[in-house]
């Protein structure tokens, strides 16, 4: 079994190679450049270095969204295409629960959190269970002071994890305090070998049955459907 993993729905950038239960090449990125002219480069640098040709890949894993409309659009494009061309099966993961692993050896709760912009976020509530990482809560875009004091109700030490939880640090710990542990800087951003990881143990499914995650849609799509209505009255 050897598994590519690709995860650009966000501004950090990662592929990953994993043969049975090892991780044989890692490459990520944390630089805001244009993932569309970097993956597919990188994808292949990653097989040359690895030794491993793209016909002997057994299944692809894509990071779906939330995240960057950009970004979750061309991660899963880029998949589906690859997987539709090698005839292999394609896994689409969480891009929240991929940075949720991040947060594998906490005994509490742990929260993924992205910036959705006007005091919005696009979360998730994660739990570890022994080895496997549990969805507690569905992923979700939601006002964060509405989801910190949803929250609050928790028995449970909570960890967030992102790196844009410094945007909304001071609401959390004004909510929440003690209750609530930011996890170090090392631990914000997804490995796409978690993405891997996470993956394997999910349903197969085809190229054609994968779609992005966005959550909620894009600005544009919003005045779009507005103006419909309008023209309708």
């Amino acid at each position: 079994m050897t598994i590519l993993a690709i995860d650009t729905s966000n501004y950090p950038f990662g592929v990953a190679l994993i043969q049975e239960d090892r991780v044989i090449g890692e490459y990520i990125t944390y630089i805001k450049k244009n993932h569309s002219v970097r993956a597919m480069p990188a994808i292949e640098q990653l097989l040359k270095d690895c030794g491993i040709e793209a016909k002997e890949l057994t299944k692809i894993v894509v990071a779906n969204g939330p995240g960057s409309y950009t970004g979750v659009r061309i991660g899963v494009t880029l998949a589906k295409t690859l997987a539709w061309s090698l005839s292999i099966p394609l896994i689409p993961v969480s891009s929240l629960a991929t940075l949720a692993s991040s947060g594998r050896y906490f005994s509490g709760y742990i929260v993924p959190l992205f910036d959705a912009r006007r005091g919005q976020v696009y979360t998730g509530l994660y739990e570890f269970q022994g080895d496997q990482l549990v969805c507690k809560e569905e992923d979700r875009n939601v006002m964060l002071e509405e989801w910190v004091i949803k929250l609050k109700e928790l028995d449970k030490d909570i960890l967030f994890v992102g790196n844009d939880v410094s945007l909304h640090e001071n609401k959390i710990q004004e909510v929440l305090g003690k209750q609530a542990r930011i996890a170090p800087f090392v631990s914000h951003n997804p490995r796409p070998s978690e993405l891997a990881y996470i993956g394997m143990g999910l349903k197969e499914t085809t190229a054609h049955e994968v779609l992005p995650n966005y959550i909620r849609m894009a600005e544009a799509e919003v005045k779009w459907l507005e103006s419909q209505k309008n023209l309708n009255k």
